[in-house]
């Protein structure tokens, strides 16, 4: 935008100057054709100010001597040649004792040569012994500067043409940074995700193969406890890669049914309560109306609000307080989903619902994740024909928001 408002500014500053130039190449023309009527009649007065411009397209000529309108033509068509200024024109012979028009004529110009001379359409004997001053006026002054503009305004052009796409190749080169980033990041996390739970996997499986340990029932059973555990933990994670890739191929399966937001949102809550509480915090529901009733696919959006919720969890530095609230606003159904996490900075919120993109944690370094939750919660939200967004929560955290229609 700022190239643009540059360009423009540039293009009006040329504009004006050519005005002021070609006015200035009328009026030395006409100058010139003031001392040539009056060197044809042997006259040495010199006049000040011979010419005067009156109007945008109309200057005014004085001149002591009287001659033929036929020369007065001969001599503007001469001048306008010498100044390059190709403009059709009308000029009118005035009497100085009443300022009456005498005479008017209508000139076409082509590349500096009168080639067409319309009816005067005021005629009246001449006579040379009357005092006269004339006029010119010039229709189409706009086109000849635009005519002289036109390299200003290609290079303008060409310049503009040169910025969008060097912005846009920029834009481009930091899109692929930042997507090779996440998917860096991603690998990362995943890699940490996996490796952890084949890990204990491993120490557990070394434990009970070691001589003496079938003596010890307990132990196997515990053992065995945390290999079923990790197993299972394994299985999420990958089960949530491949529920993404799915996804990107749109091959997710809805199940819509209608259900009761208050018992689903209430599931949520029951969820994690547990969870909060150990952190000394709070999970609260604002349902005025506990009868409202949506087709929706009930698991998805199930897992919409789990990952909202466990997000709100993970990126909180104090004790967590959350609030889930649903409202009624025209044809949709409303859920917000409000923390006091550390919220993210306005640089962040367009990119959260990005597949693989994770918010910076600051001094939270315990924050687990692929980045696709919201990316899941977006994909979802979408297949309901209906959207998530974020706000800022006051005084802190975040608020996210989900619309969904009354009806499929």
């Amino acid at each position: 935008m700022g190239i643009i408002s540059v360009q423009l500014i540039w293009i009006q500053r040329a504009y004006q100057l050519q005005v002021t130039q070609l006015n200035y190449d009328i009026t030395q023309a006409l100058i010139q054709v003031s001392r040539a009527i009056q060197n044809h009649q042997g006259d040495e007065t010199l006049l000040l100010d011979p010419v005067k411009q009156v109007e945008d397209q109309t200057f005014i000529v004085k001149t002591n001597e009287n001659p033929d309108p036929d020369y007065i033509e001969a001599l503007l068509t001469q001048e306008f040649k010498k100044q390059e200024i190709n403009l059709d024109f009308e000029y009118n012979l005035y009497n100085c004792f009443n300022d009456s028009v005498i005479f008017t004529k209508a000139v076409k110009i082509d590349q500096g040569k009168a080639v067409e001379k319309e009816n005067p359409s005021t005629v009246v004997n001449w006579r040379s012994d009357d005092g006269h001053y004339f006029s010119v006026y010039f229709s189409n002054k706009t086109k000849m500067v635009i005519d002289r503009l036109n390299f200003w305004i290609f290079s303008s052009f060409l310049l503009l043409v040169l910025a969008a796409f060097f912005a846009y190749t920029i834009n481009i080169i930091l899109k692929q940074k930042r997507l090779g980033d996440t998917k860096n990041d991603f690998i990362n996390n995943m890699t940490h995700e996996l490796k952890t739970p084949i890990s204990t996997i491993s120490l557990s499986t070394n434990v009970l193969l070691k001589p003496g340990i079938e003596n010890q029932p307990e132990r196997i059973r515990n053992y065995a406890e945390i290999i079923k555990k990790e197993n299972e933990r394994l299985q999420l994670q990958v089960e949530k890669v491949l529920q993404i890739a799915s996804l990107d191929k749109d091959k997710v399966e809805m199940q819509f049914e209608t259900c009761n937001l208050f018992e689903l949102v209430s599931d949520s809550v029951s969820t994690f309560k547990t969870i909060i509480e150990e952190k000394s915090g709070t999970i609260t529901s604002n349902i005025a109306n506990k009868n409202i009733e949506v087709k929706l696919d009930k698991i998805h959006i199930y897992n919409v609000l789990s990952n909202l919720i466990d997000n709100a969890i993970k990126y909180c530095d104090t004790n967590p307080e959350i609030e889930i609230a649903v409202y009624e606003k025209g044809n949709n159904i409303e859920i917000h989903v409000q923390d006091n996490g550390i919220g993210m900075k306005p640089s962040e919120v367009k990119y959260i619902f990005d597949k693989f993109y994770r918010v910076p944690t600051g001094n939270l370094h315990n924050v687990k994740g692929f980045g696709l939750g919201l990316y899941y919660a977006k994909v979802i939200m979408q297949a309901h024909n209906g959207s998530i967004s974020v706000e800022k929560n006051e005084p802190i955290g975040s608020a996210f928001i989900l619309k969904i229609p009354r009806s499929k």
